[in-house]
């Protein structure tokens, strides 16, 4: 089984927050994460500085990304049909979503309105 880290967990783990970082780090170990650039892009898109921003682009460097052609205009039109503009999922994160399923992954987020959208066979509980 592949994961999908989302930017949030990403973020927990890198912060080494104790509720998430043995599990990722686990799961970074057995080669189990998948990343899309999207999600790299908005880690980087919030470092403070050098260092953080080295950090960052090392893990992105180690993890497995998701080869998926077309990626952006299928997950417009993957946000088109579930209208998820009006449930308050952009694009980047239609992109994740469409990313997880195409790739039969699961999401690990704590982002509220994916979880509320994504069905939970596509969810990553611990």
């Amino acid at each position: 089984m592949t994961i999908i880290l989302d930017k949030s967990i990403w973020i927990e783990y890198l912060k080494g927050n104790s509720n998430y970082f043995e599990q990722c780090q686990l799961l970074l170990e057995q080669g189990n994460i998948l990343t899309i650039d999207f999600i790299f892009a908005e880690l980087l898109q919030g470092a403070l500085n050098e260092r953080e921003t080295s950090i960052i682009k090392a893990y992105y460097d180690s993890v497995h990304k998701l080869p998926i052609n077309d990626i952006v205009l299928a997950a417009g039109d993957y946000s088109r049909d579930q209208k998820l503009i009006s449930k308050g999922i952009g694009l980047i994160d239609s992109c994740i979503i469409v990313s997880t399923i195409k790739s039969e992954s699961k999401l690990w987020t704590l982002d509220k309105k994916i979880k509320n959208f994504l069905p939970r066979e596509y969810l990553f509980d611990v």
